[in-house]
């Protein structure tokens, strides 16, 4: 197995853990701020850079980065970065992994990848940056 297949494992597995993560909580009674305010823990302490977990129609609902308003939208086929993973809310896809590339707002290198959520369909993504400042 090759270096960028055992990286696409291992963000799988964190995606899955992700995923599951939110389910608890939500079931839990957890509000969105307490939601962000540990996937912002999680982020600080692990070599995950970003977490972005949408609603059922693509619209990011948790994350770490506050300061961002952001949809996957719905439809796969439009010709951008994101929209690849809303084929996780609209098709039978379970998981989308991306190669390391810039993304559209900043052009910094990052690899995203992403899992449908546990408890309704939701993009549940996580990210690395090419490079940490």
């Amino acid at each position: 197995m090759n270096t960028e297949s055992v990286m696409n494992e291992h963000m799988l597995a964190e995606a899955t853990l992700t995923a599951h993560l939110i389910d608890v909580a939500v079931k839990a009674g957890y509000g969105t701020d307490q939601i962000n305010d540990l996937l912002s823990e999680i982020a600080n302490k692990t070599a995950i850079s970003e977490f972005w977990i949408s609603d059922e129609t693509g619209q990011v609902v948790y994350t770490n980065i506050p300061d961002i308003e952001f949809s996957f939208g719905t439809d796969p086929s439009k010709d951008d970065q994101a929209s690849e993973f809303a084929q996780l809310l609209t098709q039978d896809a379970t998981a989308v992994v991306q190669p390391f590339m810039n993304r559209t707002y900043d052009h910094q290198s990052f690899k995203y990848v992403a899992v449908r959520g546990v408890d309704q369909p939701r993009v549940v993504q996580v990210g690395i940056a090419a490079k940490e400042n």
